[in-house]
């Protein structure tokens, strides 16, 4: 076993050893953990949406409480200014009565940062991540300001039918990762969670991963191989969100207004080396591929008033990719 192949396994092992002391709280969704998860370690952001009462926002602070990193939460209101963001200029006075501007860091200079509820915030305040969220710093006066790795950002936000909420601009969800549906549990699930919150015995999360870890995995994520005609696979799917592609389905074509950027081939290829890792493959398979199409690119496909007028939506067109666009094109080679 070479070096590679040594931590390639013990990303594995420690993977699994965090998803499951995250399930000692979350119960019934695993694949939500893992999408989760995913994104931590392929160093992007990820958004949670689904109605108030699902454990988005428990199950992102026990997230932070299995890592020794340092967390955050912005719980965003209609009153919350950018400024409650990214902090602001305070006047402070020394011993010798002399006063000076200085900056008071906000919450967004932490490792984990909760973004809960973001779309009940006005769509100013909303922009004050973006920054943040793609150049992993911040702006103030004429100070730029790094933000301390790993630097990962988890929001919650409700559907957009619910009263009080704002529209997430389409730049912002675009630096998202992954965006990641959470629907109620099964009954089942319903009476482990009461089980779990109604009994005697609370849940206690350990720490799993320190920070140095945490930058660690997300190198390697990096330098799983993904061969060139998977790639293609990647960069076919994407193009098939455009309407104007020579690859698009009749839906797309049909249903879209416009696609996905290319962050969201980057998001699908970067899923897919983690997929290979926990596996334990060091190449990526085009099922990797596969798995990784709805969490990358529902957030990035924006449909047209037919789609709305149909009630068809982004999920049910991407779920038809794996047949509508092939593996590999008629004459390729591998």
């Amino acid at each position: 076993m070479n070096e590679f192949e040594g931590k390639a396994a013990q990303f594995k092992t420690d993977f699994a050893r965090l998803h499951a002391e995250i399930s000692k709280v979350i119960v019934g969704h695993e694949r939500i953990v893992e999408d989760v998860l995913i994104s931590l370690f392929a160093g992007g952001h990820c958004l949670l949406e689904g109605v108030p009462g699902l454990g988005k926002t428990l199950l992102i602070s026990t997230l932070s409480q299995a890592l020794e990193l340092k967390f955050a939460r912005i719980q965003f209101t209609p009153d919350l200014m950018p400024s409650d963001i990214t902090g602001t200029h305070i006047i402070n006075e020394d011993a010798e009565g002399r006063r000076a501007f200085q900056f008071e860091r906000g919450p967004v200079f932490g490792n984990v940062i909760l973004a809960d509820e973001i779309n009940r915030a006005t769509p100013k305040t909303q922009s004050a991540l973006l920054e943040a969220m793609q150049e992993k710093m911040v702006t103030v006066g004429n100070t730029h300001i790094k933000l301390d790795p790993p630097f990962f950002v988890m929001a919650t936000q409700n559907p957009l039918e619910q009263e009080g909420t704002y529209p997430l601009p389409e730049a912002q969800l675009d630096r998202f990762f992954f965006k990641i549906m959470v629907g109620m549990p099964g009954r089942k699930e319903m009476g482990i969670i009461l089980d779990r919150t109604t009994g005697k015995d609370v849940p206690v999360v350990q720490r799993i991963m320190a920070k140095n870890a945490v930058l660690e995995w997300m190198a390697l994520a990096r330098q799983a191989v993904i061969a060139p005609h998977v790639q293609d696979y990647a960069v076919r799917i994407v193009l098939a969100t455009q309407p104007t592609s020579e690859f698009a389905p009749e839906t797309v074509r049909k249903y879209v207004r416009y696609g996905s950027s290319p962050r969201g081939a980057q998001a699908i290829t970067l899923a897919a080396k983690i997929r290979a890792l926990l596996e334990g493959r060091f190449n990526v398979a085009f099922t990797d591929v596969e798995k990784s199409i709805l969490p990358a690119l529902r957030h990035r496909m924006i449909l047209n008033f037919e789609a709305e007028a149909d009630g068809v939506t982004s999920d049910q067109i991407l779920a038809t990719f794996p047949r509508e666009v092939p593996r590999q094109l008629a004459g390729a080679t591998t």
